[in-house]
């Protein structure tokens, strides 16, 4: 192996991402060495990490391969593995745009979440197909010290727990996950949002997600936030027939989701690549250790 790996930064409405090219899957990126260069003191620094693989070259993603040549091996910032991460798609969509591998128009990405559509437009945001969101039977409470809200359970291919809140300081400081009951509902944890109204059809958020804590902006968030408000709201496009668009203010940003009557959710944003530069493995691999 090279001494030295190649790398990327990169953010969506300020959710930031490690980028590491990795096309035939060569680089061994184990939880350490993944929580080692997220770690914002001692390495790079990042919500996640984007390792990017070749769909063939990847047990996970060969299956998907026929539709979506490039497969989002996404981890949380702690090393975990994730199913999805909305504004990560669009980082990677814009990386295999800057890297040469893309252009404007239409582009497939395998996740673990499914294949997912992504549109680059000429005014340089990034439109990600994000699937349908499931709901799941069943009253969910999250807390926060003294305060508990009733949310809804929303699975955007990962879990999601949306409340609905009167003022966004009673989240508190998010660097804990909220707890939730009943307890077996999230076995593998949960995003929690945390929601209050800004105007029709606009909201904002603040989010703790699993694995990286507090963060600006979350896409699989802000698209389980415009499900659950278009519910509260007597909005749903499968009851009415009418596509829902909510816009969802994130702490670094802004999102717009739509939710058409077939139940296919888009999701609207900026992708931006800051740096790019080397990745010395010697020290790689002694954080990791």
């Amino acid at each position: 192996m090279s001494t030295r790996i190649g790398f990327l930064k990169g953010h969506g409405t300020e959710n930031d991402f490690v980028i590491v090219p990795d096309p035939d899957n060569v680089i061994d990126l184990p939880p350490a060495a993944v929580a080692a260069l997220c770690d914002r003191r001692a390495g790079i620094g990042g919500d996640g990490l984007l390792h990017v693989v070749r769909s063939a070259a990847h047990p996970e993603a060969e299956e998907m391969a026929a539709e979506a040549e490039w497969f989002m091996d996404y981890r949380n910032g702690d090393g975990s593995v994730a199913e999805m991460c909305g504004n990560g798609v669009r980082v990677f969509a814009r990386y295999l745009q800057c890297a040469g591998y893309t252009g404007e128009g239409d582009l497939a990405v395998a996740t673990r979440g499914g294949v997912k559509t992504v549109h680059i437009a000429k005014d340089g945001d990034i439109t990600v197909g994000m699937g349908k969101a499931r709901l799941p039977e069943g009253e969910v409470t999250v807390s926060v010290g003294e305060r508990s809200w009733t949310a809804l359970n929303v699975n955007m291919g990962n879990p999601h727990a949306v409340a609905f809140v009167d003022d966004l300081a009673h989240a508190g400081n998010l660097h804990s996950p909220p707890p939730f009951s009943p307890a077996g509902t999230y076995p593998d944890g949960v995003n929690v949002e945390f929601v209050v109204d800004r105007g029709p059809r606009h909201v904002a958020l603040r989010v703790h997600e699993r694995g990286a804590g507090e963060t600006r902006s979350c896409g699989t968030g802000a698209c389980a936030v415009a499900v659950a408000a278009a519910r509260r709201d007597g909005a749903d496009p499968a009851v009415t027939g009418t596509p829902a668009t909510y816009t969802v203010d994130v702490p670094g940003g802004t999102l717009v989701i739509t939710e058409r009557p077939d139940g296919e959710i888009e999701m609207t944003g900026p992708a931006v690549i800051v740096a790019t530069g080397e990745i010395d493995v010697e020290w790689l691999e002694s954080a990791a250790r």
